[in-house]
């Protein structure tokens, strides 16, 4: 009966260990400035950081070269979203390029498909599947929609952010 019930459990732990390996889609994310849902965005890119090499020829080892870690640069994140009556984003860009250092803090959220399912029957509350914190954000770039008198598309704005790095990122598992 106890290797029974041991059984039971490893599986349980393997089928846990499993579906927290699965990945998720890109279709569920969420962004939050200053800790504001300011909007829903349809797209986000460019979240990326690089570290350049540093490569090292040891003397009298000419078969060798040591490579090094250096510096580490991020990418500028784009945001893609319907445009609003609010204009926010373009307000805030408005502010950096008139001299106002306005420094924001946005997050990313991530929530799984898995996770998805199981909240709509109720049985869970939404946690996000992992989260970026991009650290001193502002606009560097904005772009407005394009327009065309046959067309029926979303106007879409899209905005270009800076920052200096990514403060912290977690996992729900």
């Amino acid at each position: 009966m106890t290797d029974e019930v041991g059984k039971r459990v490893q599986q349980k732990a393997e089928h846990a260990y499993i579906s927290a390996q699965k990945a998720n889609t890109n279709s569920r994310f969420y962004v939050k400035i200053d800790g504001v849902a300011k909007a829903v965005f349809s797209e986000i890119s460019g979240l990326q950081m690089e570290t350049e090499l540093f490569e090292y020829a040891e003397g009298g080892n000419n078969e060798f070269i040591h490579r090094l870690p250096g510096l580490t640069k991020v990418g500028n994140v784009t945001l893609k979203r319907g445009v609003s009556s609010d204009n926010e984003l373009l307000k805030w860009y408005s502010r950096v390029i008139s001299g106002i250092m306005d420094l924001r803090t946005v997050t990313i959220a991530v929530y799984g498909t898995q996770q998805s399912s199981a909240a709509t029957r109720g049985e869970t509350k939404l946690q996000p599947a992992i989260t970026w914190e991009l650290l001193k954000a502002f606009p560097c770039k904005w772009s407005g929609p394009q327009f065309a008198a046959n067309g029926d598309t979303v106007a879409i704005e899209t905005i270009e952010l800076a920052h200096s790095g990514v403060l912290t990122f977690t996992s729900s598992s």
